[in-house]
């Protein structure tokens, strides 16, 4: 297939090879990988400047997305991919075989530095889903760092760089500049950039953002990052978002509320305990999806309503496929139980089979599911069984049917469970929205006023 790039694209491809180190903030749908595949070619074979190109990507995509996108190409087919994926033997052999591009999952970043060491052979590294790495105590951000120097390129890709606030920030863009604009440590951009909030003796829990931080920090890494959101540069078609409220029986209500207020749900055989805020929370997004697990991880249905829902909005859609979205695995056991029918996706032939309009009911974790998956082929209705606290895997999992190449509106339902935790969250993720939007504004490429010069 002839490749014929959008302004936008040109743009970011151009930047790649012009900047050594670039995060591209690009929202879902954008087309990142085209874009970076096109300047690892340039780079490769035009201008000569990369010679082993590395990328690290969430387990799925590193398996099917990035050669089966190459191969798509009349202009990147004839580049060779080697996966460094499965078992030890596998991997060592996969790094022996003649390539232009090594793709590796990101679980196996540590491994890859310590059996490489001082040897590492990649002077071009992609990070696909720049985001992952954003906590700095990870164990993968730690081995990459150590490496960091032997890079002459680094490639961050992310849709969604400060999911839960600019703090995020710091260990991606160190990945990118060693350092250079956010400082070389995390603590001193906390300093800089955050005052303690809540803490207990000398562990703060909390830091907020000092006065004109945001726009100081943006000023910071705007050469080095350039943002585009799909609706600038697309004729996108409508999304439509719908909440649907549910009302659970009084008998569900009253165990609901109980386990809220006394942090205990006596049942026969084994309680339902939450002796945390975070294990609080977690069970009460069980039980308002309509199960939770006790102490010995039983499951203990508690209301069908999620799943009665989920049945009149699969037979609303009229035998167009349906993808849903679920939070837990007693989620999908129920849900399998009342749809026998419905498929969970799994492999590179479940998301083929869902493309050609083989799967009526498709059933995703979003966590699984949420980066770089192109199901948009498949259908244009998506259904939240439970929600969770990411705004990351929130976005990127709708992204899935709402990206470049959707033909139809997209319809998004949200089953919510009235007067429960499932608000809150609806609530937080639409508060976390705004703060990275801010961001992605911030960095936005000026392609227009460029383009004129």
């Amino acid at each position: 297939m002839k490749f014929s790039p959008h302004k936008y694209q040109e743009y970011a491809v151009d930047r790649i090879m012009a900047t050594p180190a670039i995060g591209l903030l690009l929202e879902m749908g954008l087309g990142k990988t085209i874009i970076t595949l096109t300047a690892i070619d340039r780079l490769l074979y035009d201008s000569f400047e990369a010679t082993k190109v590395l990328i690290i990507a969430p387990l799925r995509v590193a398996e099917d997305t990035w050669s089966r996108e190459s191969s798509k190409w009349d202009h990147t087919k004839h580049l060779r991919i080697s996966k460094i994926l499965g078992n030890t033997k596998k991997r060592e052999a996969a790094l022996k075989a003649d390539a232009d591009i090594y793709v590796i999952n990101r679980e196996n970043v540590q491994w890859l530095v310590g059996f490489l060491g001082s040897k590492w052979p990649f002077d071009t590294v992609v990070i696909d889903e720049l985001s992952s790495f954003k906590s700095s105590s990870a164990q993968r951000f730690r081995a990459l760092k150590r490496v960091r120097p032997l890079m002459k390129r680094v490639i961050g890709l992310t849709g969604t760089p400060a999911p839960n606030g600019l703090l995020d920030l710091w260990a991606q863009i160190y990945l990118l500049d060693r350092g250079e604009r956010l400082g070389t440590t995390i603590s001193g951009y906390r300093d800089r950039y955050f005052s303690a909030g809540a803490k207990s003796g000398h562990v703060v829990y909390e830091w907020k953002q000092k006065k004109e931080a945001e726009d100081r920090i943006h000023e910071q890494i705007a050469d080095i990052c350039v943002s585009m959101k799909a609706e600038d540069w697309l004729d996108m078609p409508q999304r439509i978002d719908r909440v649907v409220p549910l009302a659970m029986s009084e008998k569900a209500r009253d165990q609901y509320e109980q386990l809220e207020r006394d942090l205990l749900l006596p049942m026969s055989g084994a309680d339902i305990v939450a002796n945390t805020a975070a294990v609080l929370s977690n069970k009460l997004l069980q039980m308002a999806n309509g199960a939770v697990y006790d102490e010995d991880r039983g499951v203990r249905e508690i209301h069908d309503v999620k799943l009665n829902a989920l049945e009149d909005l699969i037979e609303a859609a009229n035998g167009h496929p349906v993808l849903v979205f679920y939070a837990y695995k007693h989620d999908l056991s129920r849900i399998k139980k009342r749809f026998p029918q419905a498929r969970t996706l799994n492999t590179a032939d479940d998301i083929a089979e869902w493309n050609n309009g083989g799967i009526p009911i498709l059933l995703a974790h979003p966590a699984s599911a949420g980066h770089g998956l192109n199901l948009q082929e498949g259908g244009n209705t998506i259904v939240w069984f439970g929600l969770n606290w990411s705004l990351e895997l929130y976005q990127q999992a709708n992204a899935r049917l709402y990206r470049q190449g959707q033909t139809r509106s997209v319809i998004i339902h949200h089953l919510i469970a009235e007067g429960t935790i499932d608000e809150d969250v609806m609530a937080a993720l639409e508060g976390k929205a705004v703060g990275q939007d801010a961001l992605m504004a911030a960095v936005k490429a000026r392609i227009e006023r460029i383009g004129g010069n």
